[in-house]
């Protein structure tokens, strides 16, 4: 294997090790994605000066109105005050809807990338990541966490970028402009920031964490109902609608009551800044109060000191939201962060080797063993051996846990086997990228996969790159056209999640038609019929021995009577290979085919099936 740690063990001891974490480290992960737009953040930067610095002006204004303009003497001196204020006015509306847009416009783009680069980075992971980990837990990722950053760092409401870049410019600008105003009230203000900042910061570590938990909680709720959902029929047809209720309705509880720790955290945040910001505030003003009754300064400068003082102070209480907000970010970048880390197991090494164009179909197994992640101690294949030739048709049979899918797995390259060969056309694959190697192979599983769109595209999901005329061949060949062309809108109509409005005959066919569209030189097909009525069953074996033709087929065999005409049958039990030969050779030999024959075509034993 490439990596001897399980990815998701890596993901659980990553999340032990960010559980741990004290900071907004994780939200460094967003600076790649930011600064793929460095014009945008700069028109945002400029924008966010200009709208603080023209505020902080205002009061310089006030201050003069107040000691020069409201003694009379002077009027047109009050009139270029005023209009000075208004021309600083124009000068903040337009600096703030440039703000507006170049960050909203940042925080959406942001998000669309972050929320492409977890998805196509899904899309590699090897499926051993899929064994222990839960759709829902992925798509929760996915969704309601790209959701949460989209809401803290790029919609209309943005506060950890918009409106807390804009205080963290007000707040020192203003603790400046505080300082060249009155240097003995704004040390005390300096004395007293302490007691105002590192409550924000512990209470800030709350948030965050419970915000982690929180999250995950909603994760476990989304994953309980997909895995619901997708099988609903199945839990109605059990009568656990009840049970299952249950269970969800403990897992939204749990749910809520991280949520509701988590709003309490941020409720006590928010009261404990705005009330030690203000009381501060008011206690320097009152100190700036008795320093004008005794002279040491006018009216105007205490004015200018207010209004400095109300902006520094909204700053730090708007700044207290930003931080909370921040460490929600920081809760759902972290659990996004988690699988961008997560290495796939399979992938292609540096240098891989070339794969030719097309591929002969030679296939080769030599010792192989393997063990699945989740199952180390027990060996799916034990030194496995067996070779396929360009054109053969070879069939695997053999009981439930023989190893015969795991032949396919590997062959697919979804894992590498602890030892051994496996080759194709003389390549070893774990020295092939394994998208090369998929791309000379086509395969009908047991359970066809439909998804949620029109016969056309379930078809053309083989080959994107295949012509309307290809496609509908395709069908024809697979028999599919003749029931598509019958649907109400032929190939444009839509099938339904998991086609749930086709028959398993007709699901059997589009994945057939799939896999003759595809023509690669390399099939595997896993028992095909082992679900379909009998008079499906031939229409689709037919269509089988079509798309058969001229190909390497290697088949997962269940029932013995699909694989009468393979050009050789290889048994297989406990991972190994316990005979070789045709229908007829093995039928001589006293041993498991024998057995399973008899079972199969034995008298009063003609429909039962090997499991």
């Amino acid at each position: 294997m490439s990596d001897s740690v399980h990815p998701a063990e890596k993901l659980e001891e990553q999340a032990r090790r960010r559980q741990k974490s004290k900071n907004v480290q994780p939200l460094k992960a967003l600076m790649p994605f930011i600064l793929q737009y460095p014009w945008r953040v700069f028109g945002a930067f400029v924008s966010l000066v200009l709208a603080a610095a023209s505020t902080l002006t205002l009061p310089v204004a006030v201050r003069y109105v107040i000691d020069n303009g409201f003694s009379g003497t002077d009027a047109a001196a009050v009139d270029i005050y005023f209009k000075a204020m208004m021309a600083v006015a124009v000068v903040i509306g337009i600096a703030s809807a440039s703000r507006f847009y170049f960050v909203s416009w940042l925080g959406e783009r942001v998000t669309s990338d972050l929320r492409l680069a977890v998805y196509t980075h899904i899309t590699k992971l090897s499926p051993s990541f899929f064994e222990v980990t839960k759709t829902g837990e992925v798509l929760s990722r996915l969704t309601a966490d790209t959701t949460l950053i989209k809401t803290v760092v790029g919609s209309s409401a943005s506060i950890a970028l918009r409106k807390g870049r804009a205080n963290i410019f007000m707040f020192i600008g203003a603790a400046v402009m505080l300082s060249i105003t009155s240097l003995s009230l704004s040390s005390l203000a300096v004395l007293i920031l302490p007691m105002i900042i590192v409550p924000m910061i512990l209470f800030g570590r709350m948030v965050r964490r419970l915000s982690r938990a929180s999250q995950d909680r909603i994760a476990d709720t989304s994953a309980m109902a997909s895995e619901t959902i997708q099988s609903i029929q199945v839990v109605q047809a059990f009568t656990h609608e009840e049970e299952d209720r249950r269970k969800f309705s403990e897992i939204v509880e749990n749910s809520f009551a991280t949520a509701k720790m988590r709003v309490m955290a941020r409720s006590l945040l928010t009261a404990l800044a705005f009330t030690l910001v203000f009381a501060g505030v008011v206690g320097i003003l009152w100190l700036g109060a008795q320093k004008v009754v005794m002279g040491d300064m006018t009216s105007g400068t205490l004015g200018q000191f207010i209004i400095y003082a109300i902006l520094c102070s909204t700053a730090i209480a708007a700044l207290s939201e930003v931080w909370g907000d921040i460490q929600l970010a920081a809760g759902a970048t972290e659990r996004l962060v988690e699988i961008l880390e997560v290495e796939p197991q399979i992938k292609a090494p540096q240098n891989p080797v070339n794969m030719p164009a097309r591929v002969n179909g030679h296939v080769d197994f030599k010792d192989v063993t393997f063990h699945y992640p989740t199952r180390p101690q027990i060996a799916a294949l034990d030194g496995f051996s067996f070779s396929v030739s360009p054109g053969e048709t070879v069939a695997l049979v053999g009981p439930s846990g023989a190893g015969k899918s795991t032949v396919f797995q590997l062959l697919m390259r979804f894992y590498d086997p602890s030892t051994g060969f496996v080759g194709l056309d003389d390549v070893n694959l774990q020295q092939a990228d394994p998208l090369d190697i998929r791309q000379q192979i086509s395969i009908v599983p047991q359970e066809t996969v439909i998804f949620a769109d029109t016969v056309y595209q379930n078809i053309l999901f083989g080959r994107p790159s295949a012509t309307a005329n290809e496609v509908y061949a395709a069908a024809d060949k697979a028999l599919a056209d003749e029931f598509v062309r019958q649907f109400p809108e032929g190939y444009d109509t839509k099938l339904g999640e998991r086609g749930v409005t086709l028959s398993g005959g007709q699901r059997q066919r589009i994945a057939i038609a799939r896999a003759i569209l595809r023509n690669a030189p390399l099939l595997l097909l896993d028992e095909a019929t082992s679900a379909l009525d009998a008079e499906s069953e031939k229409v689709v074996q037919t269509a089988l021995e079509r798309l058969m033709e001229g190909r390497t087929t290697l088949v997962i065999a269940h029932r013995l009577a699909t694989v009468l005409k393979a050009d050789r049958i290889i048994v297989m039990d406990g991972g190994k290979v316990i005979a070789t030969g045709t229908h007829a050779q093995l039928l001589e030999q006293e041993g498991l085919y024998q057995r399973l024959a008899n079972l199969q075509f034995g008298e009063g034993k003609g429909n039962l099936q090997v499991i």
